[in-house]
């Protein structure tokens, strides 16, 4: 670790893209590159997956529409305050850098801490087991598929995505843009399904829709929890905002598109899920995409778990792309090793963050459990949303005068603030679990790793030799910020 801002000048950094000294991330994404990291990230497993435990909580087909177009409307809402965000502080890194920012060292190093140990590379780990468990079903007709089969192809598909984001940013987001039209595809045809069943009579399940709704606060935040794992990634811009080609035009405009595109496309699907299958049907099914193509394709059903497969494996590249950043950006200033903090000599990638991401991903799909992920990784995520959030309503409030190109009604971001205190506090209150307090005393455990590390600088002398040759092992170098 450094204290912010310095850089070593020795290495290779000669080979940099601006200069004899300065080596930077390229501002490689445009528009539609911004529009698929959003729209890309989003539509992964969820939507494939989370109706059913959606459904399962809220306990009626109604309650579990309003359910989907809230979480569409809250995150349209979070959108729109991060974009202001964006335009003011014009760094890449996300919440952690707006909390920085805004609160000081400590809050940021202990989001850092919690998001690059636990919360981006269990969404990693997640989103790969959901594509692995549908790579492989076409290989094991008829039979449940090994969990060790399913696992060692997650470890792969993370090994390749890791590969390919550290070979080229340029790769890395059209592989990004192919999947997003893909997946896009995959949802328009189950869309279009649903649409000819309803139009056949096919409307059993909304009869009596509101019967059997959940109204207990518990049951409704864990119902928003399932329901925002499928809208999890609107905000991945944010961490990559000094590689976007205008940001202050193109980060709002971007969010504006994909996310009411997504949240239009969840709501139909999840109308198309109805039409096909009543809701006793839809909670035993397991696999709610696999039962709806049973129903409505037939033999073609090998195309849902293709288009799922391809959806997750598109979403998990998106997450592995920004997640990376949230590495780089907090070693960048400090609050990590030195190493992670340095980008590729050639490829202008940051490589080590990447590589480290993906080591802690592999670690947490060993013992992972999809419905368990979903639900610390949803507290963590909005605990931390909130005090972003939080830190706008103080620059408006407080700091009225910075310049910024885009204002977003003070209303919007005390509404979603307000969001996300229900979110953490009302599955503790009703549905009381330890592995809320355990999530709670690891996010604190922080602590005691940034006075001696962070605060006080005490930085091993092995430490030092180990970044010089993983230095020179990797071929990086230390990166300046880009924010011209």
């Amino acid at each position: 670790m450094r204290p912010k801002g310095q850089t070593n000048p020795s290495g290779p950094a000669a080979l940099s893209s601006e200069g004899p000294e300065i080596l930077r991330l390229k501002r490689e994404i445009g528009l539609t590159s911004a529009v698929s990291l959003i729209a890309g990230t989003m539509i992964g497993s969820g939507i494939f997956m989370s109706p059913e435990w959606v459904l399962r909580n809220i306990g009626s087909p109604a309650g579990s529409l309003i359910v989907w177009a809230a979480c569409g409307l809250l995150v349209t809402f979070g959108a729109l305050s991060y974009a202001e965000l964006g335009t003011i502080i014009k760094e890449s890194g996300g919440d952690y850098i707006y909390i920085l920012r805004n609160f000081g060292s400590l809050p940021a190093f202990l989001f850092a801490y919690t998001s690059v140990i636990v919360v981006r590379p269990a969404s990693v780990a997640a989103v790969s087991l959901s594509f692995a468990e549908y790579a492989v079903v076409p290989f094991y007709p008829g039979c449940s598929s090994p969990p060790m089969v399913i696992k060692c192809t997650a470890v792969a598909c993370i090994v390749l995505l890791s590969l390919v984001n550290c070979l080229s940013v340029r790769l890395a987001t059209s592989i990004m843009n192919i999947f997003t039209v893909t997946k896009l595809l995959a949802l328009l045809v189950i869309v279009v399904g649903g649409m000819v069943l309803l139009a056949h009579g096919q409307t059993e399940s909304f009869q009596n829709a509101f019967q059997n709704t959940k109204t207990d606060a518990g049951a409704i935040g864990i119902a928003f929890y399932q329901g925002l794992w499928s809208f999890d990634g609107w905000n991945n811009l944010n961490y990559v905002t000094e590689e976007m080609k205008k940001p202050e035009v193109n980060l709002p405009r971007a969010m504006m598109i994909a996310i009411p595109l997504v949240t239009c496309f969840y709501l139909l699907v999840n109308v198309s899920y109805f039409a096909a299958m009543s809701p006793a049907e839809l909670l035993s099914s397991g696999a709610v995409a696999i039962t709806w193509g049973n129903k409505v394709l037939g033999s073609w059903v090998w195309l849902i778990s293709l288009s799922v497969a391809l959806s997750s494996f598109g979403s998990a590249n998106g997450t592995l792309f920004s997640g990376g950043r949230v590495c780089y950006i907090a070693a960048r200033e400090g609050h990590m090793p030195d190493i992670l903090s340095m980008a590729h000599v050639r490829h202008f990638t940051p490589s080590p963050a990447l590589i480290f991401t993906s080591v802690i991903s592999i670690i947490m799909v060993i013992p992972g459990s999809f419905s368990q992920i979903v639900n610390l990784f949803s507290f963590t995520a909005w605990l931390f949303y909130g005090t972003t959030i939080s830190g706008l309503l103080y620059l408006k409030i407080k700091k009225s005068e910075l310049p910024r190109s885009y204002k977003v009604p003070i209303i919007i971001p005390i509404v979603f603030l307000m969001a996300s205190v229900y979110l953490v506090l009302a599955p503790i209150i009703d549905q009381p679990q330890i592995e809320f307090l355990y999530v709670i005393l690891f996010i604190f455990s922080g602590i005691i790793f940034y006075f001696p590390l962070v605060h006080f600088k005490c930085h091993p002398m092995f430490l030092r030799k180990l970044t010089l040759h993983l230095q020179l092992l990797l071929e990086v170098a230390p990166a300046e910020k880009n924010v011209n």
